[in-house]
């Protein structure tokens, strides 16, 4: 049985995209695609060098072999051969096995070299983008299909990449020194098994789109699979199958996508086997048409038995790599297409870019005021922030404008002329009903987005006028649901600030009323949090996230305050750690409890993208507008149970 060869290996490479024969790519790929393999011109030289110099080494084997039979075994009378000619054809034979088996570990190494440092440069180039990349690509982006371009798709730009240089190449310089030996000897014959190329040709381009078919449906189903699977072995996916799944259905469901595959498996085995017999036949044939033509040759003289065996020997040579060769437009066409998907990421436009003359932020000995001056904003839609083959439904519409909805109508504004100062220092609560726009305003503060219209001023500065870093470092967000990552504790805490010492951790978790919890862990700053955090309880998790807060002691923090989900015990908890980590800064909080707006300096009620009330609470209170309204509907309960009116009064 042969081995699998590297023209079936393009053959399965080419499948890997449903349009990758098809493909129309987009203007400069393929010279983008080379600018990757620049910086490895130094091996791509070698490479090319082990490569000649391996098929001139494969191509002189066999006329030693014409030589040892010609000029040592073949010598008639058998008395007149040289025994020490022999001897040395067959050393030289041993010399270039040798020499051709280093060649190709020289040429593999060097194309492996190659193709792993395109791999690193092609990752590490989309990680640093993707992370340039706005909040809006994170909202609209299918985070597997994501995960998939800097694996799959990088991966498979590497693997046709490789095969372009490997496959191609080097079938084709073994091919033209083949072709080019075997005319030498006899161009006769060499045409006569030429004949036999269109069959070879016919069963591999048959076999190529069977494959290209099948597999496409394979890679879907393993897709799927991958997908389901990942979204029940996530600890809040494993919660909702445990209580609201169907177990026998989803197994079931599973199983047949399963079946499918394991179908397909074997179809593509039988393709494979077909393919490569249907190799072994045709190389079978050609041979026998050497040996029975150059037979008949040799027996009338015309042809020596040494050209018979070396033509013979060639042959085995040539019909792999002219495989490869017959299936380089797909081999290619599938790396270019794997680049072009790539490249589809590091074209996307990164968020807010800095002006030239961004300049740091300046904090005064007072602190950071913020302001909104008539701020306008409206969300980018999928078309202005990610590309279709990244979003859950891998569509948008067709010449959808810029700006637009899916209606063709202009997007709403979501703020509408937002006009609202925080002094330094200060503490500003936004409330309003779900939905009016609270979340947005603090994303503005960090420039997560930019204002539409109107300006966002961060101590004086429009933040477009400022360096992002700057700002981001003079930022602490604790969202309603904070993220920690599958670490320890230690590890989600200096992610605010790496160089942070031990006693610098405890005395952040101290102030966020979680020291004496993570003191009680096993291994303390080294236990794992799990992921996402679930081993934490709802109150654990967002202390810890305000330690992280503490920790960095940023100039402003903006506060999704979470505590309406949390028991009273908790919030007692977060409440002490938010007066630690709030105090002395500029502070800008969504306000769900009635303790956090009664301690506010200032009240702001925000209603369908507009503030339509400011001021303290019981200005507001007085005045009977929507805030107190929503004081009646969701705070007073609160104030009558807990006694928060006295509370508060201890936080003025």
């Amino acid at each position: 049985m042969m081995p699998e060869h590297a023209a079936w290996r393009a053959m399965r490479a080419a499948a890997r995209d449903p349009g990758v024969t098809k493909a129309k790519l987009a203007p400069g790929t393929v010279k983008r695609a080379l600018s990757f393999a620049r910086p490895h011109k130094r091996r791509l030289f070698f490479f090319s060098g082990f490569v000649l110099a391996n098929a001139l080494a494969g191509a002189a084997t066999p006329l030693l072999y014409r030589a040892v039979i010609n000029d040592g075994i073949g010598v008639h009378p058998p008395e007149s051969s040289h025994p020490t000619l022999i001897l040395v054809l067959a050393v030289g034979i041993g010399v270039l096995a040798l020499l051709s088996a280093g060649l190709s570990l020289a040429q593999r190494l060097t194309s492996a070299r190659i193709g792993e440092g395109l791999i690193f440069d092609l990752r590490s180039a989309v990680f640093k983008h993707v992370q340039s990349l706005p909040l809006s690509f994170f909202t609209q982006t299918q985070t597997g299909a994501l995960v998939s371009r800097i694996d799959n798709d990088v991966l498979g730009a590497q693997q046709a990449f490789t095969s372009v240089l490997s496959n191609l190449v080097g079938s084709g310089v073994t091919v033209l020194v083949t072709l080019g030996a075997m005319f030498f000897l006899s161009w006769q014959i060499t045409l006569v098994c030429l004949a036999l190329l269109p069959l070879l040709l016919f069963s591999s381009r048959f076999v190529g789109h069977k494959l290209q078919r099948i597999t496409r449906e394979s890679y879907n189903l393993n897709a799927s699979l991958t997908a389901m699977a990942t979204e029940r072995f996530d600890a809040a996916g494993a919660l909702l199958a445990k209580v609201f799944g169907h177990p026998q259905k989803e197994e079931a469901d599973f199983k047949s996508k399963a079946a499918r595959v394991r179908d397909i498996g074997v179809t593509q085995a039988l393709y494979s086997q077909s393919f490569l017999v249907t190799l072994t036949l045709i190389a079978s044939l050609a041979t026998a048409l050497v040996y029975g033509l150059g037979g008949h040759l040799a027996a009338i003289g015309v042809m020596s038995v040494g050209t018979i065996v070396a033509l013979a020997s060639y042959l085995t040579r040539l019909f792999t790599p002219l495989t490869a060769l017959s299936n380089a437009p797909v081999t290619v066409m599938s790396a270019l297409v794997s680049f072009e998907r790539v490249f589809e990421v590091l074209d996307l436009p990164v968020e807010a870019p800095e002006r030239k003359d961004a300049h740091p932020l300046h904090i005064g000995k007072d602190g950071i005021g913020v302001e909104f001056d008539h701020v306008w904003f409206r969300y980018p839609t999928p078309k202005d922030s990610t590309v279709a083959s990244l979003t859950p439904h891998q569509s948008f519409e067709e010449g959808l404008p810029k700006g637009r909805s899916l209606n063709g109508e202009e997007r709403p504004f979501v703020l509408t002329d937002v006009s609202l100062v925080v002094e330094p220092g200060s503490l500003v609560a936004l409330v309003g009903p779900s939905g009016a726009g609270k979340s947005t305003l603090s994303q503005l503060v960090a420039r997560l987005y930019d204002a539409t219209k109107g300006r966002v001023l961060v101590g004086g500065d429009d933040v477009r006028d400022l360096e992002l870093s700057s700002l981001r470092n003079a930022i602490g967000m604790v969202p309603q649901d904070p993220h920690l990552f599958h670490d320890s504790v230690a590890a989600n805490l200096l992610y605010a600030r790496p160089d942070a010492s031990e006693e610098e951790l405890w005395e952040a978790l101290e102030a966020a009323q979680l020291a004496h919890v993570v003191s009680a862990l096993p291994n303390g700053l080294a236990t794992l949090v799990g992921d996402r955090g679930y081993r934490l309880s709802g109150g654990e998790k967002q202390r810890l996230a305000l330690a992280r807060v503490f920790l960095k002691r940023p100039s402003i923090v903006l506060l999704d305050e979470a505590t309406s989900h949390l028991d009273s015990e908790s919030e007692r908890a977060v409440q002490e750690a938010l007066s630690n980590v709030l105090e002395g800064r500029t502070s800008l909080v969504i306000a769900h409890r009635l303790s956090t707006v009664l301690s506010a300096d200032l009240i702001a009620v925000v209603e369908a993208g507009r503030i339509v009330e400011q001021g303290r609470h019981h200005e507001l209170v007085e005045h009977g507008g929507l805030y107190a309204e929503l004081y009646q509907t969701q705070f007073a309960a609160v104030e009558d149970d807990v006694g928060a009116e006295t509370t508060a009064a201890g936080l003025l």
